[in-house]
């Protein structure tokens, strides 16, 4: 199985650019056309989270619009530069599949890893949060299956990367979410967003594995003393390969403008 994961969008309309400097529409929909070549042929995408730039009905037309040339099935959870109900007026006929706007938490089956779509965003907050009604909803699904390869996709990761501005954000139940993770050796991964960085870490008995954005990295400062900055980069995104041996292999995906010239070995040997 193949999941290619975008995040991060940050959305704008009447080409406004992202806090005035990133052409984030024509990133994704630069992104949207590399994915559609990409072979093997991904099952379906993740958008994880910040679909929009200020959580406008506007911004997530727009959004839709770039994301329909998709050619695979896609699917969206909100982050917190999203508007909840706005995000679900939008896209939940197809790619948000939940009845309750206010409840963004879904689950797609039929295929050869179980997906898990939450909700972790907080209206008006930047910071992650999982309540006692998600937790109570995530548990009835986990032990619905407690031995089919399962994968958490989210905005926020659970865990700290050491980036300032994230990390200030704070997850709200973070802890407990750790707790019900570790109940379940079938989770492969939780994939998230929000860091603007590719990051790994080992957790709870998985993995948290964060994606690039569209354009826009945050600046790593790993002793947390510089103020937050950005920059403007090639949009990206991850491809997540679950191999027949049940592995999941990721790699990033950078945008080029121009295509990198690839030379065969055996022609260049001294």
């Amino acid at each position: 199985m193949l999941i290619a994961q975008i995040s991060d969008l940050h959305i704008t309309v009447q080409d406004k650019k992202a806090y005035g400097v990133a052409s984030t529409a024509n990133n994704l929909a630069r992104c949207v056309k590399h994915i559609n070549k990409c072979v093997p042929r991904p099952d379906l995408v993740i958008v994880t989270g910040d679909i929009t730039y200020s959580g406008l009905l506007e911004e997530a037309r727009c959004a839709e619009e770039i994301l329909e040339k998709l050619q695979y099935p896609y699917y969206v959870v909100p982050g917190n530069h999203d508007n909840r109900s706005t995000l679900w007026s939008v896209f939940h006929k197809h790619s948000c599949p939940c009845e309750d706007k206010d409840f963004i938490n879904y689950v797609i089956e039929g295929h050869d890893i179980r997906l898990v779509g939450m909700d972790s965003s907080v209206p008006d907050g930047p910071g992650g949060n999982i309540d006692e009604t998600g937790f109570n909803w995530l548990e009835q699904q986990l032990s619905a299956d407690s031995s089919k390869p399962t994968i958490l996709f989210m905005h926020h990761p659970p865990a700290k990367f050491r980036v300032l501005e994230t990390d200030e954000d704070g997850f709200v139940g973070a802890n407990r979410l750790a707790e019900v993770i570790a109940g379940y050796s079938n989770i492969t991964a939780v994939l998230c967003g929000h860091i603007h960085l590719v990051a790994h870490t080992g957790w709870s008995g998985t993995v948290i594995s964060t994606a690039p954005s569209m354009g826009l990295d945050l600046v790593l400062d790993l002793s947390l003393e510089r103020a937050s900055e950005f920059t403007l980069t090639s949009p990206a995104y991850q491809l997540h390969y679950f191999t027949a041996d049940r592995n999941l292999i990721t790699h990033t995906v950078f945008v080029q403008d121009t295509a990198a010239v690839s030379y065969l070995f055996k022609e260049h040997l001294e």
